[in-house]
């Protein structure tokens, strides 16, 4: 007489069983893997071998084989297939070896033309020269073979993702210079607010940053408006004409939001020059006028440096971002903005109404000016009082009233200079 089949404990963790019912229920997984998924979860409510297979209309021995590897293997690996003996296999680990070393270098030290591989072509070179490395399996490699093997070791050498190197060895001490001018800007904020009066004109913080290559595009037939229920964009003819190319040479003052611009055709020192005049026009003359910019040949020529010479003392001072770091500026986030809500799909007759139209848009910015303010995403907000080093305070402290300095100057000790942060606005 054959013995009671006796039920097997199956303990399932949280993980676990919240996994299977994921996998229980998706519409995208292997038939075979939401099969054993429902299986186990059957067992845990009544574990019976009869009454699951019953319930899914599966053979009781197909439970229990599901269940005993369940508590073997572990309950997520019961989901896969065991692995079938099949045919040996033909490519050696070592040819794969080989394969991939290949893969792992450019076309070109083998004397192709190309300058990475295809597939096809690694292939052909491995039947042509595997025999002669000592892979006999590779005299009649396909290419489809090759994928596979690439896509297991994950290697994709057909394609290329850019990196930027770090060439500035003085990257983190520049950075913290930018930071701290925008750390003055917040002094700046949080002494108005206190004393709920306008910013004062003692300094002025601007991000300046070029725009080159702002195209000058004509359309060669006239654009045709959206219709209800014909079309609902504006249709524009494939074909255009150029009229040449502007530059936009803009800053924007970080404590009060007004962008400061040029348009011209060119951004060379002596462009970057007549914005300074533009500058200094713009602020009463005992203003001291900060400038965040990059290293742009323009902005340390001898051009440049002799027209500085000539202002008073201390009436500019530049902060340099550190090289590949332009991003640290925030006017290239107005430039951003800029190309999507303005640039973006225009179309003139000519590149005087080019620059016409983006001086139009500095002044409807100007109507109601944004104030763009650096912040990075923590878990505690980088709002004053914030600690700074303090030779950070002391130069941010300069700028502000005896009154105002007392209540803000306390609230300062050190904080590490290799924060990382991220533009925004505010």
């Amino acid at each position: 007489m054959a013995a009671w089949r006796r039920a097997i404990e199956l303990s399932l963790e949280d993980e676990d069983a919240a996994e299977l019912r994921r996998v229980a229920q998706a519409r995208t997984e292997p038939a075979s893997r939401v099969e054993r998924a429902r299986i186990l979860l059957a067992y845990r409510e009544d574990p019976s071998f009869f009454a699951v297979g019953q319930a899914l209309g599966l053979h009781h021995q197909t439970v229990q084989r599901c269940v005993e590897r369940a508590v073997v293997e572990g309950p997520m690996a019961a989901l896969e297939d065991r692995p079938r003996p099949g045919r040996e296999p033909r490519i050696t680990l070592e040819a794969k070896t080989w394969l991939v070393s290949l893969a792992c270098r450019k076309a070109k030290d083998f004397g192709y033309p190309h300058e990475l591989w295809t597939t096809r072509l690694l292939a052909r070179h491995a039947r042509e020269h595997g025999s002669a490395e000592g892979h006999a399996c590779l005299a009649t490699l396909a290419q489809g073979t090759v994928c596979k093997i690439l896509d297991q070791e994950e290697i994709k050498p057909h394609k290329v993702r850019y990196y930027l190197e770090r060439r500035d060895p003085d990257f983190a001490e520049k950075m913290a210079e930018v930071l701290c001018v925008y750390r003055q800007v917040k002094v700046l904020k949080a002494a108005a607010a206190a004393t709920k009066e306008q910013p004062g004109d003692a300094v002025a913080i601007v991000s300046y940053d070029e725009k080159p290559g702002i195209q000058a595009i004509a359309t060669t037939a006239p654009d045709l408006p959206p219709e209800p229920g014909v079309h609902a964009t504006f249709a524009r003819e494939h074909e255009y004409e150029r009229h040449g190319t502007v530059s936009l040479l803009a800053g924007i003052d970080l404590v009060t939001g007004k962008v400061h611009a040029l348009v011209r055709d060119r951004h060379r020192s002596r462009e970057f020059v007549e914005f300074l005049m533009l500058l200094d026009a713009a602020y009463p003359t005992h203003t001291a006028i900060k400038v965040i910019l990059d290293n742009h040949s323009a902005h340390i020529s001898k051009e440049t440096k002799a027209w500085i010479a000539r202002q008073p003392a201390h009436r500019f001072e530049f902060t340099f971002t550190p090289k590949h770091g332009s991003w640290l500026n925030l006017i290239e986030g107005f430039f951003s903005k800029l190309a999507r809500f303005v640039l973006r799909h225009i179309r003139v007759a000519s590149k005087k109404e080019l620059e016409d139209r983006i001086m139009a848009a500095m002044d409807y910015l100007n109507q109601e000016p944004v104030v763009h303010t650096w912040f990075r995403i923590t878990e505690t907000p980088l709002d004053l009082p914030t600690p700074v080093e303090p030779s950070t305070a002391k130069c941010c402290v300069s700028m502000l009233s005896s009154d105002t300095r007392a209540s803000i100057e306390s609230s300062w000790c050190s904080v590490p200079i290799d924060m990382l942060a991220s533009p925004g606005f505010e």
